[in-house]
């Protein structure tokens, strides 16, 4: 690992062993150079508009070629998938999965040369809309291509392609991603999987039990992370090392399918490996390399979510709104009540910000410089899913008790939308990613910057409050946003400002973090939440005023809507940030954290709600 900026230390790793290995210097997997990230410089006050202005296209031709699937893969959702009877018999049928093969959809994102479609990340998100009308059915093709072989495709060698892809491919093996065990969850460093090299070092010797691994009843082919000894500066050490393991090796068994509160139709189990032997053939990457090889693998799949609940939202949008405009109350219809319609207003804005994100962040990853866009991938999982959560469940209040009953899809799709908070990375922990990730990039830069305040150096010293006192007195922030020569179009000109003045105190909140904490930043969990917050926001309006502006000089359909959306999210988002910006001042009122540590403490102390009772007496 690379211990540069100010504060990835020793102590670190060893508090955050699940955050080092998401922020630590990866290896690109791909072999163009990367370009420079969005979001890693907002952390230093600034919009490199060149890599989210225009808002992404695709050709003519390739969005023939989409659409030519697009039909035929809502026919089949549409009539023949029962995703009740899925729910309630707790698989899918058979012969659903052979039409989903037929369908190409098992190799949506594996290279044509091996028999995939070969689609791009913008086409994969597209087609991800529709799948996910079923969350079952999203969850197994998910689990198969975006983390099972994606691995294969990310670092495998030509052999290793040519061997395992094509029938990947047609769905005729299927894939599962083995990384989480009993006792390490987010925590990927403490896996006690093991694979030992045999004595005429031909096979590794692989042992060890993975929980809760989707498509591990259906598998035949497993990327399998395990300990290794690896010979470092003339000592052995353990390091992770992934495998490609198949089940016809031996020694692979699975446990029952568990037993879940939603996705109930897919296949999650446990799997064990006993004694398995596993070529040295099949080792994924290099020996020693297996958390790099993961951490790029769940990065690179992640942005897909921001699609796939957009597309979920869109069909409840659809169903709650026929409910609203056809139930009446107080000889009224539902839709003409004020808090009902607010909830449809929510429904539509966090499906048009997340659709927004989730596309923008495709078209960077087609980009041929391939940008690093772990921040921005984690920031479409976690507001889509959050999103998610709470878009069905106002959908669910808009449908009153019909919402509740099993005998309509409401009560499943709120089930079904619980898991999106907690697989992939727990919003936690991503929370963490972003923001630890965004403020090492700022560290490295700032650093001299940040030496020369320390040290009382008078010309920085004086720079710096010169720039406090004119941000006090109201600066005029201009990123490049607004204005004869700006990005966005003149009917988003007052959110652009909001995103620029949100962006530049942002870098100079950053600035001030680093200098306030130091090294001891990766210990500060509320300071790097709001951090993460912010930049989520940030990310947002950028995304809504790209896509909007588009929308209005390309004269889309509903193009007036949309800036209404756009408009609507980041003046929110804007006085949000303002308000979180406030909580990280050092000396701030709105700021409650120590006293949030103090109950909880008090709470986890005794295990137990320590207030008195409100019937006790003292005598």
């Amino acid at each position: 690992m690379n211990c540069c900026g100010l504060f990835l230390r020793s102590a670190a790793v060893r508090a955050w062993p699940a955050l080092v290995a998401f922020t630590v210097s990866r290896r690109s997997l791909r072999t163009s150079l990367q370009t420079r990230a969005f979001a890693k410089e907002l952390f230093l006050g600034k919009i490199e508009k060149k890599e989210v202005f225009p808002f992404p296209e695709v050709s003519q031709d390739e969005l023939n070629e989409i659409n030519q699937f697009v039909g035929p893969i809502e026919k089949f959702f549409t009539e023949e998938v029962d995703s009740r009877k899925i729910d309630q018999e707790g698989k899918i049928p058979k012969e659903t999965l052979e039409k989903l093969k037929s369908l190409g959809l098992f190799g949506m994102q594996v290279p044509e040369e091996y028999g995939g479609l070969g689609l791009s990340n913008t086409m994969y998100a597209r087609l991800r809309e529709i799948v996910s009308l079923d969350g079952s059915i999203a969850v197994t093709l998910e689990a198969h291509q975006a983390i099972g072989l994606k691995g294969i495709i990310l670092a495998g060698s030509e052999e290793q392609k040519a061997r395992y892809l094509p029938k990947l491919a047609s769905g005729e093996h299927i894939a599962a991603f083995c990384l989480t065990e009993p006792a390490s969850g987010s925590d990927a460093a403490s896996i006690q999987t093991r694979a030992s090299l045999s004595e005429d070092k031909k096979h590794y010797i692989l042992s060890g039990s993975k929980v809760w691994i989707t498509n591990g009843g259906l598998a035949n082919i497993f990327t399998v992370f395990a300990k290794t000894n690896v010979d470092s500066d003339g000592s052995v050490k353990d390091k992770i090392t992934a495998f490609i393991v198949e089940r016809d090796f031996g020694g692979v068994t699975n446990g029952k399918p568990e037993d879940k509160l939603g996705i109930r139709g897919s296949n999650i189990c446990e799997v064990h490996f006993e004694n398995t032997k596993v070529p040295v053939e099949n080792v994924l990457g290099e020996v020693g390399g297996g958390l790099q090889v993961a951490m790029n693998i769940l990065n690179s799949g992640r942005f897909s979510m921001g699609s796939s609940v957009a597309g979920m939202l869109k069909k409840l949008i659809e169903m709650t709104a026929e409910y609203a405009c056809t139930r009446k109350q107080f000889n009224r219809n539902l839709s003409e009540f004020g808090l009902i319609q607010e909830k449809f207003a929510l429904m539509a804005q966090k499906t048009y910000v997340m659709e927004s994100m989730a596309y923008l962040t495709a078209g960077m990853l087609d980009q041929p410089g391939f940008p690093d866009c772990s921040i921005e991938t984690a920031m479409v999982k976690v507001f889509s899913s959050e999103g998610a959560w709470q878009c069905v469940s106002e959908a669910l209040q808009i449908l009153g008790g019909s919402g509740y009953m099993r005998d309509y899809p409401y009560e499943r799709m709120l089930r079904d939308a619980r898991i999106l908070l907690i697989f992939e990375g727990t919003n936690e922990i991503l929370r963490m990613h972003i923001a630890l990730t965004g403020l090492q990039h700022a560290g490295r830069i700032l650093t001299a910057r940040i030496n020369e305040l320390k040290r009382g150096n008078v010309t920085t010293v004086m720079d710096t409050v010169g720039r406090r006192l004119r941000d006090s007195l109201g600066r005029t922030v201009d990123l490049g946003l607004t204005g004869n020569l700006g990005a966005v179009h003149p009917s988003v000109v007052d959110s652009a400002r909001k995103l620029e003045e949100n962006v530049y105190y942002f870098g100079r909140t950053v600035e001030t973090l680093l200098l306030r904490f130091g090294k001891t930043i990766v210990e500060e969990q509320m300071v790097l939440k709001r951090v993460a917050n912010i930049l989520i926001n940030l990310y947002g309006m950028t995304a809504v005023l790209s896509r909007a502006s588009r929308s209005m000089r390309a004269g889309l359909r509903n193009h007036d809507h949309e800036v209404l959306l756009a408009n609507i999210f980041c003046t929110e988002a804007y006085f949000q940030n303002l308000f979180t910006l406030s909580q990280l001042d050092k000396y701030s009122p709105e700021n409650v954290d120590e006293q949030i540590k103090k109950v909880s403490q008090q709470i986890l102390e005794r295990r137990a709600y320590i207030c008195a009772h409100p019937l006790d007496r003292t005598s």
